[in-house]
Order: C-alpha cells, then structure tokens, then sequence
C-alpha cells in the first residue's frame, strides 16, 4: 500500500520545489501540480469550472501514480487546496472537492518566507498571503486529516520535511 504525503499551503511557500528535490533525494516519485500546467497553458482568469477541471486533473495524474504502486508518493497538493483556492477565489467551496481521496499526511506549508512572482500566482500582498494560508488550514481542520505544520527559512523547511520522511514513511520501506 502506497503512503501518500500531500504538501499543502498557500502559494510561493516551497512546496514544488521541495517536492521535487526530496523525491530525487528520497528516490521517490511525486506527482506535480496540475493546476500550474492548467493556468500556463490556459490563463489565470479562473472560474469555479476551471477548478473542477484542475481538480480532476490532479486527481488523474495521482492515480496513474498510484498505479505504479510506490511505497511513498508525494503530492505536491491535492483537491484540498483545490478547495481553498474556490474558497479564496469564489467564497465557496464545492462539496466535490472534499469528496476526493485524502492523502495519509498533510505537510501545511505556513507563508513565512518571501513571495516571489512566476506569473501565475495571484496573492502576492501578506493580508492575501495570511488570509489563504488560514483558508487552507481550515480545510484541513474541517477535513479532519492528519497534518503538521512547515515553517521557517527554505532550509529549514527541507531539513523539516525531509525528517518527516525519514521518520515517518521512510522507515517502512526497506533499505531506506
């Protein structure tokens, strides 16, 4: 059975690059954000169809992985923080997006380092910035799914997460 760790958290707070760098150190795979493709090749000016949309994307891409059958995988986020987003975007949240799987553990990526702009990012200001990272923990919380909290400098966010693994779902895999 594969152990699913979903990085979660408001925007600009390491989470794709730290998916992507513990995954090769870790040598395990992880699935990207879908919604980054989404808007890249689509646009920003999002609507609550656009969100679904990403949500089923993401959702296809963590099956085909899951498929594989690795005994770790990493989400670089998930229909959770699909929902924070409707909820930041649109004031609601679509009861379809808290219907998705969960991942095992959340890792909530806290907005204490810098912003920085990459052309489809939205909430640049600290109001926005502390306003959606409380919108994705209130899921989490209204969820009820398990999750620990990320804070401080890149570092020590890597150091922070790569502990989580090696204490956590690394040590079920053998010769890790």
């Amino acid at each position: 059975m594969t152990f699913t760790v979903c990085f979660h958290g408001a925007e600009s707070t390491g989470k794709s690059v730290l998916a992507e760098q513990l995954s090769r150190e870790f040598d395990i795979p992880w699935v990207p954000e879908y919604g980054r493709a989404y808007c890249e090749e689509r646009g920003t000016d999002l609507t609550m169809a656009d969100l679904l949309a990403i949500a089923e994307g993401q959702a296809e891409l963590t099956r085909a992985a899951l498929a594989q059958h690795p005994p770790i995988l990493i989400l670089d986020t998930d229909q959770l923080m699909t929902a924070a987003w409707a909820e930041m975007l649109f004031g609601e949240v679509p009861t379809a997006l808290l219907a998705y799987p969960k991942a095992d553990l959340y890792l909530q990526f806290a907005a204490d380092v810098p912003w920085i702009a990459d052309g489809t990012r939205f909430f640049g200001t600290q109001a926005e910035r502390t306003r959606f990272a409380q919108l994705a923990q209130d899921v989490l919380l209204l969820t009820g799914v398990p999750w620990l909290p990320v804070t401080g400098t890149w570092e020590d966010r890597a150091r922070t997460v790569g502990n989580i693994l090696r204490q956590g779902p690394l040590e079920r895999v053998p010769g890790s």
